[in-house]
């Protein structure tokens, strides 16, 4: 083999192709590419089923970062609070301070994180089953059609880092350590002679330790990151532990404490550097997630949520092919040395895709993100059924097929809706909303010559009436000329448990008593509330700075308040003698799991101005939608033939009626 050809095969593909020869570990560790799986799957599958043509990876990179960037660039939905208010908003801020508009440009570089975690997915899979497997290929197919990962994995979420660091340490990993066909240790005076004759031995021995040593690096950086990611970790590492020789175990070890004691020691200094104090987040999320269990406020799950509602949401339609995958590496036979330690590769992916979700399962508030670490393992190990199921009705053109043929264009199809749908429609409106009040903000800061406008400094103010977090307000609203209030949801920190017990947030508040919540707490109650917006009052409104209004208490009657529509029949009813009125609204979802936060999402104003607007425009489009209408009944009404099958589609005569009753008054 040529050294360029060497030079392009990644560690894992390297330490795959040694021998169980102690003798020879080293001399033949490159001497061929990886066996391809022997597992239930392939085992009894011609040489030729196994094999593709070979692509380059560079190419393969190429193409995942176009295939992320435009990921990303088609994200128009809201999915987690946690996706800015702990990425975003900080790192906004310390770059370029509050002053700053609000025009968000990370998503680039998540794209490229993105594209890095599908990669390390398909060469994990290659280590497994060989370069030129398909079923290599398929788990590439299956990150790429995936989609949770088009919905999720552009998203700037620690999560996201968190999956594209663990499925490149997993490549990093020293699997032949923790394989059941390891050698057995030799003599130590055989192994320096070996040492000595040849140098392979040291040689390979490196080579290893730098490949843990990388491993173990990111690893502890992930759970530096998410403490969770652990779990991951303690798993592999007993493996290795217990199948591996003295040695190994002693170089585990220190190699362990090395790499943690480094990124830890870094990690607290950075956050002293940043905090201004000797500060620990990953005790403090233990502390408030396990000791005080505090999560349970933003949520409690049932004991077997990763199982009926977290991996169906992980994997979608791959879901079945996973648990036969799980199912075949659990029970499958191993008979030779290169096949068993493949094979062990899978059982260990296996297990931790089993064992994480149980111990988390443990705790009351659970969340999908919180197992997404584990969806590369999952489609390593979904490949093979895939493969079985799928290509022979690729690969041959036998009717009997046909079935197989049109469930993939089936699955296909159902991928591509839930991904478009989920990424661009299903809860678009929560961002929608907030780019409409940045655009209400620059039309009210241009110079204006009327006399309730001296300037080009005028602020707007918003109130959210909504549950918690239910929008990324704070992220998208940075602007000094903004001001803008929400219902807070502030766990119970540092209380007793009889406080505990009492405590209620402020947005549970409001729902439990809409009509109390603004009596007690809007400034003014419901019997003095503003009859102009902030910019068009004669008085100047009194200087404060964005933080310190979101944070005053009582809140102040805002200029735009918004809320979902469910709230709507209840704030006519509080609020009929007021000057509010609707001046906007945009769809957001269909559904919800929260009845709270269902259909439309709505925008009162004081402003007369932009109501009588909204009015005109919302009267415009319904015109145009009954014109319509009526052109299509005339077309029925002339072509009977062509449109019988649109009739059960046209309205009621009351319908009609009202359509030709209002084209009379628009003549």
């Amino acid at each position: 083999m040529s050294t360029s050809s060497r030079r392009r095969r990644s560690p894992l593909e390297r330490s795959s192709s040694r021998s169980s020869s102690s003798a020879s570990l080293s001399s033949s560790s490159y001497a061929s590419p990886p066996p391809p799986s022997t597992s239930t799957s392939t085992s009894s599958s011609p040489p030729s089923r196994a094999r593709t043509t070979t692509v380059s990876t560079s190419h393969v990179f190429l193409f995942l970062v176009a295939f992320r960037l435009l990921n990303a660039l088609s994200l128009r939905t809201f999915f987690q609070p946690d996706e800015f208010f702990q990425s975003l908003e900080p790192a906004w801020q310390t770059a370029f301070g509050e002053t700053h508009g609000a025009w968000i440009t990370w998503v680039m570089a998540q794209a490229v994180l993105s594209a890095i975690g599908d990669l390390y997915t398909w060469k994990l899979a290659r280590y497994v089953y060989g370069r030129r497997s398909h079923e290599a290929w398929a788990a590439l197919a299956l990150t790429v059609l995936s989609p949770w990962q088009w919905f999720c994995s552009t998203r700037t979420l620690s999560n996201c880092l968190e999956t594209t660091i663990t499925i490149v340490a997993l490549n990093l990993w020293t699997w032949e350590w923790s394989s059941e066909s390891t050698p057995p240790a030799q003599p130590r005076r055989n192994t320096r002679s070996t040492a000595r004759d040849t140098g392979a031995i040291d040689t390979s021995d490196e080579a290893s330790i730098v490949r843990l040593r990388k491993c173990l690096t990111l690893a502890a950086f992930a759970c530096i990151l998410r403490p969770t990611n652990i779990l991951i970790w303690m798993g592999l590492a007993s493996v290795a532990w217990f199948r591996s020789a003295w040695r190994e175990r002693t170089i585990l070890c220190r190699e362990v404490l090395l790499c943690g004691v480094t990124v830890l020691t870094g990690s607290v200094v950075l956050d002293r550097l940043y905090y201004g104090l000797w500060t620990f987040p990953p005790l403090r999320f233990l502390y408030f997630n396990i000791s005080q269990s505090l999560a349970v406020y933003y949520g409690r799950n049932d004991w077997h949520y990763y199982a009926t509602q977290g991996y169906p949401l992980l994997l979608t339609t791959a879901l079945p092919f996973t648990f036969v995958g799980l199912y075949r590496t659990l029970t499958q036979s191993r008979s030779t040395t290169a096949n068993t330690r493949h094979g062990s590769v899978q059982t260990q992916l296996a297990a931790i895709c089993l064992f994480m979700p149980l111990v988390l399962s443990l705790i009351s508030h659970k969340e999908v993100r919180f197992i997404y670490p584990l969806l590369p393992s999952l489609h390593v190990l979904t490949a093979p059924p895939l493969v079985d199921f799928f290509l022979p009705a690729v690969s041959h053109s036998n009717e009997a097929y046909m079935p197989r043929r049109l469930s993939l264009v089936f699955l296909l199809l159902v991928n591509v809706t839930i991904a478009i749908y989920t990424s661009v429609y299903h809860a678009s409106g929560a961002i929608n909303v907030l780019s409409y009040l940045r655009d209400q903000q620059q039309a009210h800061t241009t110079v204006d010559n009327s006399p309730y406008s001296p300037g080009a400094s005028q602020r707007i103010t918003a109130g959210f009436l909504m549950p918690c977090h239910s929008t990324p307000w704070r992220s998208h609203l940075v602007d000094p000329n903004i001001h803008a209030w929400a219902l807070s949801c502030e766990p119970p920190v540092d209380l007793n448990e009889a406080q505990k017990a009492v405590y209620v947030d402020e947005a549970d508040q409001f729902y439990n008593d809409p009509s109390q919540f603004l009596r007690n707490n809007m400034v003014g109650g419901l019997r003095h509330l503003p009859r102009k917006p902030s910019y068009l009052a004669s008085s100047k409104p009194r200087e404060t700075n964005p933080q310190a209004y979101q944070q005053a208490t009582p809140h102040e009657w805002p200029d735009y308040l918004i809320f979902f529509a469910p709230l709507e029949p209840t704030l006519h009813s509080l609020l009929r003698s007021s000057s509010y009125g609707e001046c906007w609204r945009t769809w957001n979802t269909a559904w919800h799991d929260d009845s709270r936060r269902r259909g439309d999402i709505i925008v009162w104003c004081l402003d007369p101005t932009e109501q009588a607007a909204w009015r005109s425009a919302t009267r415009k489009r319904t015109f145009e939608r009954r014109d319509r209408q009526f052109d299509r009944i005339t077309d029925l009404a002339w072509n009977p033939v062509t449109g019988v099958e649109e009739v059960l589609m046209e309205p009621s005569l009351m319908d009609l009626a009202e359509i030709f009753q209002e084209k009379d008054q628009s003549r």
